[in-house]
């Protein structure tokens, strides 16, 4: 029950924020109020919800998930695992994995503005001479649920479940009380009356569908959010009470609407009395701010799954719980999105103004998940061709058509998560390419393990266990080597270490590491971590004593060769992407904090690269 509740404060506080304003964007992109715009419009959004949401996501795609995790790079794991190196096969689902990601961390900078601004601009209800107030109150909400963060997942889904709690079971009473007063809206169950809308209206169609987009915003966060919860609480939360809440406000809303005879804009104040208008006030602007939580988690686990799968250069990632590992801080990515989301409410200035945008950013990595859920389905779950075409067809003819819907929004703010999205995606490839290209570049000047023997003859020993960092077991570490050259010693006992990122969440703690006595005295040891763990030199020499070698990090020495990359001149993109890669590698966090190692008794061995 508590992980329930955790979730449904986390996992669905943005799309549990929909009925803010997204009937209201229908409406107002459907234009002539009437009986067949409300009806249509509320169709549409059922639909919406039950094929792109209860369907595709809570039903099939969160099936793909890696050992508990989810969200795309979870996916582009699975999807990679046979996955021929070189192949284009290969190469596209890279590809297409980098691009999700790019479109989720837009969707992680635009959404807390676009959330918040709609709860806080419900002051105009109470007065509307509090309109300058809006601006600077968002402001401060949203640098408050920033610095908050650092208390972890745990702690914030035990404050906001409860609330989200609260708010949906008053959307899901206000609902019934309006839909008993105009039960009409139940016909809208009936697909043909938003086929008759978009019929009547072939000329703002696609306006229309990217308004009912905005309904489904958040399913792509429930499944990057998945990790913090397990997939069972997500699952029940939605079907016990986030989808029948939304369902009965839309349709309340509508009701309230028809019963009035016309269109009353921020309809979701007026289905309370005057008097509850205040408290539903606070109440909603507390919801968004938790709507901000959903793609904020997602972000943190997206964030290091990128750096596990060297997607993204090494960042420092905080555990926030003892005991789920999937509860985590990032502070770099946490004050970089605070910013950005600052930028947004402070440029836009509207919530209305930053809908555009917010559907362009989350349309793409809906598009995505699509495509690579249907490859997992052909070749991780073995599912009959026809079964893929049928459902994944179904769902990415659904999600081409709200890309269009949201193309008619580019014009409008649209264009900012494309531009963002492309920046990102540049810069996860050059990272990616660089890497590929510095792994050449050593291999090329690298020493092979075999020749170990004959470096190490003649060396002086000197007492003690040396540690070496090693980024590929068969080769010999850089920093062994420059410590020869420049010191002309060795330990008595060399621990060779490969820290190994493996394509699963977590790697066994009982499979940890393999031990490896090439030479006497001489040991490789390749220690395996899952990309949503921690890799911690202490705990890889912890599974080493158990494995029968004692060693302690106390009474060791550790050594890291620190690559210098110098990009050469090249002109064009080629050039720039090199020099680009180079800076990156240079503010990259460095090994020692990264793999946890020890403060003191850490020598760095530089050694320079050109690519």
């Amino acid at each position: 029950m508590a992980a329930v509740i955790g979730a449904t404060g986390i996992v669905y506080g943005d799309i549990g924020t929909s009925p803010l304003y997204a009937l209201e964007e229908t409406l107002t992109e459907a234009g002539r109020f009437n009986h067949t715009a409300v009806l249509g419009s509320l169709s549409l959004i059922l639909w919406a919800l039950t094929i792109s949401v209860t369907i595709k996501y809570v039903s099939i795609i969160m099936r793909a998930d890696n050992e508990g995790e989810g969200g795309i790079l979870a996916m582009f794991a699975l999807a990679q695992r046979h996955c021929i190196a070189g192949s284009l096969w290969a190469r596209m689902v890279v590809w297409l994995a980098l691009a999700g990601t790019a479109f989720f961390f837009c969707d992680s900078l635009i959404t807390p503005a676009v959330t918040v601004l709609s709860a806080v601009e419900g002051v105009r209800v109470l007065d509307p001479g509090l309109e300058h107030a809006i601006i600077p109150i968002t402001v401060g909400i949203i640098v408050g649920l920033f610095a908050y963060q650092r208390r972890g997942t745990a702690r914030v889904g035990a404050l906001f479940g409860p609330i989200m709690i609260v708010w949906f079971l008053t959307l899901a009473v206000t609902g019934i009380q309006a839909i008993r007063a105009d039960p009409v809206v139940i016909y809208a169950i009936n697909p043909l009356y938003g086929i008759e809308l978009l019929a009547r209206r072939p000329e703002a169609s696609f306006g229309i569908i990217g308004a009912v987009f905005l309904a489904i915003t958040g399913g792509e966060a429930l499944y990057a959010d998945m990790g913090h919860f397990g997939k069972h609480p997500v699952r029940i939360a939605w079907f016990m009470l986030v989808w029948p809440a939304l369902l009965l406000n839309y349709f309340g809303q509508g009701a309230l609407l028809l019963s009035h005879g016309r269109f009353i804009p921020q309809t979701l104040y007026y289905m309370v009395s005057a008097s509850a208008v205040p408290w539903l006030v606070i109440l909603a602007t507390a919801a968004t701010v938790i709507a901000s939580q959903a793609v904020i988690s997602g972000a943190y686990s997206m964030a290091r799954q990128a750096v596990q799968l060297d997607l993204l250069p090494r960042i420092r990632v905080l555990q926030t719980s003892a005991t789920e590992l999937g509860q985590i801080y990032v502070p770099v990515v946490n004050w970089l999105v605070c910013v950005a989301v600052i930028g947004f409410v402070v440029g836009f200035r509207s919530s209305g103004a930053l809908l555009g945008a917010y559907g362009a950013a989350v349309v793409g990595t809906m598009l995505i998940t699509t495509v690579l859920g249907a490859f997992v389905a052909l070749d991780q779950w073995n599912w009959p061709k026809w079964i893929v075409a049928l459902l994944f067809g179904l769902m990415f003819v659904v999600d081409s058509i709200f890309v269009l819907g949201n193309m008619t929004k580019v014009p409008a703010g649209g264009w900012i998560p494309l531009a963002l999205a492309i920046v990102l995606f540049m810069a996860f490839m050059t990272w990616r390419s660089g890497r590929i290209e510095l792994r050449a570049a050593l291999a090329r000047q690298a020493i092979p393990r075999s020749e170990l023997e004959k470096l190490l003859a003649g060396a002086q020993r000197v007492p003690g266990t040396a540690v070496f960092l090693a980024s590929t077991p068969d080769l010999v570490p850089s920093a062994l080597i420059r410590n020869l050259e420049h010191n002309h010693i060795v330990h008595a006992r060399l621990i060779i270490l490969n820290m190994e990122i493996v394509r699963s969440p977590r790697q066994d703690a009982a499979h940890r590491v393999d031990i490896d006595e090439v030479l006497p005295g001489v040991y490789v040891v390749a220690a395996r971590f899952g990309f949503m763990e921690t890799p911690d030199v202490g705990e890889a020499l912890k599974a080493c004593r158990t494995r029968g070698l004692k060693v302690f990090m106390e009474d060791s020495s550790f050594f890291i060769g620190q690559h210098v990359v110098r990009a050469r001149q090249l002109p064009g993109w080629r050039g720039l992407q090199r020099s680009l890669f180079a800076r990156m590698q240079r503010h990259s966090t460095q090994a020692a904090e990264f793999f946890r190692m020890p403060s003191r008794g850490v020598v760095t061995l530089n050694t320079m690269v050109e690519i």
